[in-house]
């Protein structure tokens, strides 16, 4: 493999970025453009792609909004971070600059738009005795697809148009009745979690565990249901 397309790790890929104000995010970099209008966002969008040249079609996704737009830059044949995503990005935030705009991770809130938060990314774990048994299901009823470089019958699914959440499946050893089996995982930015806890916490929420911080933290509404909220610190760091 060659330098250009090398695998990062976790913490590669974000500190190659972090300064750009790029998020590294689930084998992705993630950056957020505010902006003022659609017609800006699709100026914003067709700079981007102009950055990436050829390669934009093989690394570049773009969701455009009134109010701002959303980057996704991976690899898409090997759905991880590698140096040339690095090089997109830097490529697209001094095109973004150029423009008197930029890529944003900062919170802000306003009175007719609230935005508080840069970007964030939602899975859903489903917990399951026979994962081969079910899986099968959930990719025919969702329209759902084998995630790039998939090999086996545990992997995630993901959707193929990039609309849903990736759906990911949790071994268990034996059935538990009286605990929700599919919860919500949501990765954000490792500089957001503690502001994310913090407002969950004031809004009724709990912390029901922090053991495995900060790769993720458990949270329950006053009910009991459960939602996970990751980072991508804490974990291995070898290349995705």
């Amino acid at each position: 493999m060659s330098e250009q397309t090398q695998k990062l790790s976790r913490k590669q890929a974000s500190d190659a970025v972090v300064a750009d104000g790029w998020r590294y995010l689930l084998g992705t970099l993630r950056a957020s453009v505010v902006v003022g209008s659609l017609a800006q966002a699709a100026e914003v969008a067709a700079a981007a792609v102009t950055a990436c040249g050829a390669e934009a079609d093989r690394h570049l996704r773009v969701d455009i909004r009134p109010e701002r737009v959303v980057l996704m830059l991976q690899s898409l044949d090997q759905a991880a971070v590698t140096t040339r995503d690095v090089d997109l990005a830097h490529r697209i935030s001094a095109t973004v600059a150029e423009a008197a705009l930029r890529t944003d991770p900062e919170i802000t809130t306003t009175t007719h738009s609230v935005r508080t938060h840069s970007v964030q990314l939602l899975e859903l774990a489903i917990d399951a005795i026979d994962i081969p048994s079910i899986r099968p299901f959930w990719k025919a009823v969702m329209g759902y697809a084998d995630e790039a470089g998939a090999t086996g019958p545990d992997d995630a699914l993901v959707d193929p148009l990039g609309q849903g959440p990736a759906i990911w499946f949790q071994q268990m050893d034996a059935p538990r009745p009286q605990r929700n089996r599919i919860h919500f995982d949501l990765c954000v930015p490792h500089d957001e979690a503690q502001h994310r806890l913090d407002s969950a916490v004031a809004a009724g929420g709990r912390l029901v565990s922090a053991a495995e911080a900060p790769a993720f933290w458990v949270l329950a509404d006053h009910e009991g249901n459960e939602i996970c909220v990751t980072t991508w610190e804490g974990r291995d760091d070898a290349p995705q």
